[in-house]
């Protein structure tokens, strides 16, 4: 999700549990091949091994038009190990449209599979290649032409949000309209969009006929919202996150912004995030009111943590005693766009369902 769903908030959500994997922010490809600083600064999971803090593997997204220099690309991004290469024709931002990135090249399936297969070949047969698609730019007219093409291609996943370039980000999302493209390919397809709650979750799995889903806002707004739907889809009950256990992963996250944006954008990030969380915890608009005119971090720090939270100092792990375990595994989009859940499988365990962050 770009600008929302950076490597902080993902390396704070996934320290929660409940996620498998994640996809990163995009990372733009125009006309030139990156020095591997840049890939490294938009994901720098890339420098421990492609994980984050708690162990959770990051697929690091590309976004572009021109198949050549998109591989070229890929190929240099391959020799830093990530765990994959998404590619995004989802993004409905004016300005990436505008520049024929993201959904608007989805009245191009063929130039979309062209995209895909170009990848495909430029990277390691061992390292996955998967894409995001919405169900069109304008209307759904190429949306099952566009889901072939990346499957023709040789991507192994596609993860479809069920809504066009259109629709924006208002709901309902058109979870039947995901199924429709599944029936069309035999590729992994992953369910994403508004989903908000375990219930949601529930429904987009069911209308959707996945085993997968990807969270984006929703877990933005509810950082326990994947250990949920995990617990949900196991048949067992599940403690929302508490406030309390809320408060202490926001100063870990501050922390960090702290130490990597410049200051005067430092207090913009932590309210922006409170924004999100409002929409699942009163607590968050009482807080959100209390400091939404403070905008010095030293200020904001210390009425929200009682302390200033030193830049230089390294955060301690916050996540300490709510429950964290970097074993467990759960996809997080503007899309921190992309969440994913497997449904429980009467043949195996659910420790193989995937819930995805991006």
């Amino acid at each position: 999700m770009e600008g929302l769903l950076d490597h902080m908030l993902r390396d704070t959500l996934t320290r929660v549990g409940g996620v498998d994997r994640c996809v990163s922010e995009f990372i733009r490809i125009t006309d030139r091949l990156l020095p591997r600083r840049v890939f490294t600064r938009i994901v720098p999971e890339l420098l421990t091994g492609g994980r984050t803090h708690a162990g959770v593997p990051v697929r690091a997204q590309l976004l572009g038009s021109d198949p050549q220099c998109l591989a070229e690309n890929a190929a240099r991004l391959a020799e830093l190990h990530p765990e994959g290469i998404d590619l995004n024709f989802g993004c409905p931002a004016k300005t990436v449209n505008r520049h024929r990135g993201g959904a608007v090249l989805l009245d191009e399936p063929e130039l979309v599979g062209e995209i895909v297969a170009a990848v495909r070949r430029a990277v390691p047969a061992r390292l996955p290649v998967s894409a995001k698609m919405r169900l069109g730019n304008e209307d759904r007219g190429r949306m099952l032409d566009c889901a072939r093409a990346i499957e023709a291609g040789g991507a192994s996943e596609l993860v479809v949000h069920g809504r066009t370039k259109r629709d924006g980000y208002k709901p309902p999302a058109y979870w039947d309209q995901i199924a429709a493209v599944r029936e069309a390919v035999a590729m992994t397809v992953v369910a994403n969009g508004e989903v908000w709650t375990v219930e949601d979750a529930r429904r987009c799995l069911s209308e959707s006929g996945c085993t997968s889903l990807m969270l984006g806002r929703g877990m933005v707004a509810d950082p326990g919202l994947a250990l949920a739907v995990r617990a949900d889809l196991m048949g067992q009950g599940a403690a929302p996150l508490p406030w309390d256990d809320v408060v202490p992963l926001m100063a870990g996250f501050f922390a960090q912004v702290r130490r990597n944006v410049a200051t005067r954008h430092q207090a913009g990030r932590l309210k922006q995030w409170l924004h999100y969380l409002r929409r699942r915890y009163p607590e968050a608009e009482e807080t959100y009111q209390r400091v939404r005119t403070i905008n010095a971090p030293d200020e904001l720090a210390l009425t929200l943590f009682g302390r200033a939270l030193d830049p230089k100092t390294p955060p301690a792990d916050e996540a300490e005693g709510l429950g964290v375990d970097a074993d467990t595994e759960v996809d997080v989009e503007n899309d921190l766009d992309a969440d994913a859940v497997r449904a429980p499988d009467t043949d195996q365990q659910q420790d193989r369902d995937t819930l995805i962050a991006a």
